[in-house]
């Protein structure tokens, strides 16, 4: 498969794991051109991969990983891009509320254990998949993930506490 033949591919799916990792759009595309620009130039040796999609999605995790470190500022979660899900939605006002309070949650975590959870319960991947795209062990991953999940579950408290206070 020729390089072009693989961005047309596979961008849309860039792109929309980029978003929901970044949390942000435009910087979604930046890092999507940012990988696929380095891909392109040593793509000799990654085409030859058995899965050069996965080599590509680590270089997305890798790209929002170190992202934070260079630039060093907040991004808001308005922007991001999040694939509609109109099968059964009981209300696009209050899927679209309850989809923007979860990112603004998830953005808040560590960098490595959002990427965990997009890995897990947005593409689908196993702890061994996720463990090869961010350079650990599964166990790794399940700590990420355990200690994620906990950290929403204490915000979602958290905020369910306040607002019962202001009702009362």
């Amino acid at each position: 498969m020729s390089f072009d033949e693989f961005a047309t591919w596979q961008l849309p799916a860039l792109l929309r794991y980029a978003a929901v990792l970044a949390g942000n759009r435009d910087l979604a595309q930046d890092i999507a051109q940012e990988v696929l620009a380095r891909a392109h130039t040593r793509w000799s040796s990654i085409g030859r991969m058995d899965a050069p999609e996965l080599y590509v999605r680590r270089m997305v995790t890798n790209e929002f990983l170190s992202w934070r470190r260079r630039w060093a500022r907040q991004v808001p979660v308005s922007d991001v891009i999040v694939a509609p899900d109109r099968a059964g939605a009981p209300d696009t006002a209050t899927t679209q509320a309850d989809r923007d309070a979860l990112l603004r949650q998830l953005s808040r975590l560590p960098r490595r254990q959002q990427a965990v959870l997009v890995l897990r319960y947005y593409e689908g991947f196993t702890d061994a998949e996720i463990a090869d795209v961010l350079g650990c062990q599964p166990g790794t991953v399940r700590g990420y993930a355990s200690r994620a999940l906990q950290a929403l579950r204490v915000s979602v408290a958290d905020t369910e506490k306040s607002l019962a206070g202001r009702d009362s």
